[in-house]
């Protein structure tokens, strides 16, 4: 078997860089979970980004990857699921993230229903031949010859080395889901665990109303912000958190949201139980109520539902901004693109 190394990682960056200084290859950026797949001819493992192995978790690419692959190998790739009709299709981060699910019956029941993808994008081994000291421009292009005629599940991602090119798939693609492009030098070895790689996401900034606060761990201060929007029908929902604020930052929000602190008729601050998700665990997550009326401006990249994808970034606060007036329809609204196309 493979010795599975840590994935080379990205460093963000606020646009698409140019290749005037060093060659560079694009990518569309898949919203999934990061895969190295070693096959050896008899076992197929999938590592992670993590130390967390995701082989049990997918037991359709284990089945079916060794058929599709032409011999042993080393792959570094993204994990997908697509949902939609045809001519409709896109990546749903929801519909992965429930794979990672201790039973066995429910894994084998949502490998059928929503089965995954696996998208390659570097090859690393090939036999017991080591390619990871080999350029970047080396790997690509007898991994496009490996992967030549590969069929689904097993996909190839497409490449450019037109940034202008790439700058329509930033635009374009994330109506299929994707989450933005990578830049990656041509001429360069691949590196485990260091950022090398350039990620260019989308950045878009919106009104939401502070709806509490956790305790930051040191048990000083406060360690993330509760924001909400409202929906159509006028519920405030909570749609994500603001964190890694600085030492002094969190010490002063105590005494700046003090006055907002929901209280009993005791004056004991008023405590909420926060949404829970297979990721949170037994982590604590009760957070201190606050009264609806402080609005501030975050940084987000994409909406999941109605949820922020990830944790968003603190911008500025907004005075002049009615918490009523913080709803779902300031939000960029994004055209549809057929994930099928992106895969093409």
């Amino acid at each position: 078997m493979y010795d599975i190394p840590a994935p080379m990682l990205a460093k963000a960056a606020a646009s698409v860089p140019d290749p005037a200084k060093r060659p560079l290859l694009y990518e569309p950026k898949w919203d999934g979970f990061r895969g190295l797949i070693g096959w050896d001819g008899s076992t197929l493992e999938i590592g992670s980004r993590g130390a967390k192995p995701l082989t049990r978790y997918f037991p359709e690419l284990v089945e079916q990857l060794p058929e599709l692959l032409p011999g042993p190998c080393l792959l570094d790739g993204e994990i997908v699921v697509a949902t939609g009709s045809a001519g409709a299709q896109r990546l749903d981060w929801e519909a992965l993230s429930q794979r990672i699910h201790p039973a066995a019956t429910r894994v084998a029941k949502l490998a059928v229903e929503t089965p995954a993808m696996f998208v390659a994008f570097d090859l690393l081994a090939v036999g017991d031949e080591d390619l990871q000291q080999h350029p970047f421009r080396e790997r690509r292009a007898r991994l496009e010859r490996m992967l030549h005629g590969a069929r689904a599940p097993l996909h190839l991602t497409r490449t450019t080395e037109d940034p202008d090119l790439a700058r329509r798939w930033l635009a374009e693609f994330e109506g299929a889901g994707l989450d933005g492009v990578v830049a990656k030098p041509l001429d360069e070895p691949y590196a485990p665990g260091k950022r090398a790689l350039i990620k260019i996401k989308h950045v878009r900034t919106a009104d939401v109303v502070a709806l509490g606060y956790r305790v930051h761990k040191s048990g000083s201060g406060v360690g993330s912000l509760l924001v909400g929007l409202y929906g159509d029908d006028g519920v405030l929902r909570q749609v994500g958190g603001v964190a890694a604020w600085t030492d002094a930052m969190r010490k002063q929000l105590v005494d700046d949201l003090a006055p907002l602190v929901e209280r009993d008729e005791s004056g004991e601050a008023v405590v909420g139980e926060g949404e829970r998700s297979r990721f949170t665990g037994a982590k604590d997550v009760s957070f201190v109520r606050l009264r609806p009326e402080r609005v501030l401006e975050v940084r987000y990249d994409q909406l999941e539902g109605v949820r922020f994808r990830h944790t968003v970034q603190f911008e500025r606060w907004r005075p002049d901004r009615d918490a009523s007036s913080c709803t779902y329809d300031q939000l960029d609204t994004v055209a549809g693109y057929d994930l099928a196309d992106v895969l093409a």
